[in-house]
């Protein structure tokens, strides 16, 4: 006899959408990703605006040496790319990763 989830033309999918440890595991990727994404543009779009308008600070020597502050800036993006990139990787192979796993296991079963 088929389950009723399949009579009604419910997909797996749709019942582990539907399920607590989806909608937690959601949850949480997303407590994690979208603060980071807004702290990242924040941190882009402040240097965009400062090479724009402030050209006078981003063009200022540090010491007496021909690297700027805008310069300093500039490779301070791709080093804050890396490091979000390392921490969210980090964070994902020890808390999101298992729980995932966990979840496809009881998905894979058929306990859910």
């Amino acid at each position: 006899m088929a389950d009723t989830a399949e009579l009604s033309g419910e997909t797996a999918y749709q019942r582990v959408e539907r399920s607590e440890e989806f909608q937690a595991l959601r949850s949480r990727f997303r407590r994690f990703v979208f603060p980071m994404t807004a702290l990242f543009l924040v941190w882009y779009f402040a240097y965009v605006l400062l090479a724009s308008y402030a050209h006078g600070f981003m063009s200022t020597r540090i010491g007496d040496s021909h690297i700027t502050v805008g310069l300093l800036l500039g490779l301070g993006q791709f080093v804050s790319t890396f490091v979000i990139t390392m921490l969210y990787a980090r964070w994902a192979n020890n808390t999101l990763d298992p729980e995932a796993d966990a979840l496809r296991e009881r998905v894979e079963g058929g306990d859910l």
